[in-house]
């Protein structure tokens, strides 16, 4: 790290633009990102406190540039505890990146910005049942989860998506289509030099993404009167990959309970009750939400969250699963206790991770057998043995090398013990009565 400052410059909303301006400075370099939003009302109560949350969680996909010691947050206005949350987010949400480039982070210390008051508000429990969310979509089997959980609740949900300006994702709009759901789309435009990162000599890495996300849900849904934002983030993400420098490193931390709780308690502050933010999954393992998935036929040969059909550049795009990476690997696996062999040969178009004798290590990466738990947003290890067990029991996986060499590693007695752990729910969650009620938490 250098003897730099990362700067919080300013943000503007620019209404006859449909856009938010965040600006950002480090070491005589500047950088712009907007992020623009259709049928937006720029003049709806909070919509400049949200565009404010968005501006001070986006600044990490600059910050990691030079990842200075310091990071200022000038003359913004923050809520109490504001620092120590972003403290936290950028420590730990940049926790992969400083892991790879070998960097301590544990020293930053955030400094500016004019304490004010909490936004007047009832606790969030006693606020009327959301009737309008906003459900952020990737086009995967979590979000499609939720998604049909959410339409049990209440006819009048949207989905929410967010790709650059222009630009549209078929991995999400086939499954989107099936929802049935109207979109709420917006785009985010970085700033051209942090995609050349390499070139300028730039530190680059793995940013917690799912947080801007969570950020631009939020401003989308106080500016077209949406009154939650349901995430899909699951019970697994809340574990780690290593350890660096005697602190847990997790790939998925802006999808965990620690991110959840914290964003939580700072949109009370800025906003109040509403909108009010929550994984709807938070206490389900991904075994459970297969089971669920698997009982959704209509998606099957439409979703899809292999990372190689989310490339920036769409001519480097896949129109299939790539029955490759690591992600390939685990939707395959995981699905395999509940969804007929021959249909998720179709699904992989015939290269299905389950039947290729080279993605045994990648498999076995899964279950614990490898350096690390992958840099994926995959399960736990324990749910993925305990879904090796159960698709081994299948009659149509009978014979399979791939599983059974998997199985030979394991001790069979102990993760069937475990198999019904996994297919209930299992830790801490914010999800408000209605919605635990379809999901079977009440």
């Amino acid at each position: 790290m250098g003897d730099h400052v990362f700067r919080y410059e300013g943000y503007d909303i620019l209404p006859a633009k449909g856009l938010v301006r965040l600006t950002y400075s480090c070491s005589g370099e500047q950088f712009v990102e907007t992020v623009t939003l259709d049928g937006a009302d720029w003049d709806a109560p909070g919509a400049d406190a949200a565009a404010r949350l968005l501006f001070f969680l986006a600044g990490v996909s600059y910050y990691k540039a030079f990842a200075p010691p310091v990071v200022d947050l000038g003359d913004h206005p923050v809520p109490a505890g504001f620092r120590a949350f972003l403290r936290s987010y950028y420590r730990n949400g940049l926790g992969e990146f400083a892991f790879r480039n070998d960097l301590d982070l544990r020293d930053l210390t955030v400094v500016g910005g004019t304490d004010t008051p909490a936004a007047a508000s009832a606790p969030t429990t006693d606020a009327p049942p959301s009737t309008r969310p906003l459900v952020p979509f990737g086009g995967g089997m979590d979000s499609i989860v939720s998604v049909e959980l959410v339409k049990a609740v209440t006819p009048d949900a949207a989905l929410f998506v967010v790709s650059r300006p222009a630009d549209r994702f078929e991995a999400i709009e086939r499954a989107a289509a099936v929802t049935g759901l109207p979109v709420v789309r917006a785009g985010r435009e970085l700033d051209p030099k942090i995609l050349r990162s390499a070139e300028l000599g730039y530190l680059n890495g793995h940013v917690p993404v799912t947080a801007v996300v969570s950020a631009i849900a939020v401003l989308a849904a106080v500016t077209t009167g949406r009154d939650a934002v349901v995430m899909s983030n699951e019970w697994s993400a809340s574990a780690g990959n290593v350890a660096h420098l005697g602190e847990d490193v997790n790939h998925q931390w802006s999808k965990g309970i620690d991110f959840e709780r914290g964003v939580r308690a700072v949109l009370d502050s800025l906003l109040g009750p509403r909108p009010d933010y929550f994984s709807l999954l938070r206490p389900f393992s991904e075994l459970w939400i297969a089971r669920r998935f698997a009982a959704l036929p209509g998606y099957l040969t439409e979703f899809r969250s292999c990372n190689r059909a989310f490339h920036l550049d769409p001519a480097r795009r896949l129109d299939h699963w790539c029955g490759r990476c690591d992600k390939c690997a685990f939707i395959d696996l995981v699905l395999s206790p509940f969804v007929p062999a021959a249909d998720l040969a179709a699904v992989f178009r015939g290269d299905e991770p389950l039947a290729n004798p080279a993605m045994l290590d990648q498999l076995r990466a899964l279950i614990g057998g490898g350096a690390a738990k992958p840099f994926e947003c995959v399960g736990d290890v324990d749910e993925c043995r305990a879904a090796v067990v159960l698709a081994a029991d299948r009659p149509d996986r009978a014979g399979n090398p791939v599983l059974g060499a998997l199985v030979a590693e394991l001790d069979v007695d102990q993760v069937r013990a475990s198999v019904d752990r996994f297919l209930a729910p299992l830790g801490a969650h914010f999800v408000p009565g209605p919605y635990a009620a379809a999901a079977g938490l009440e």
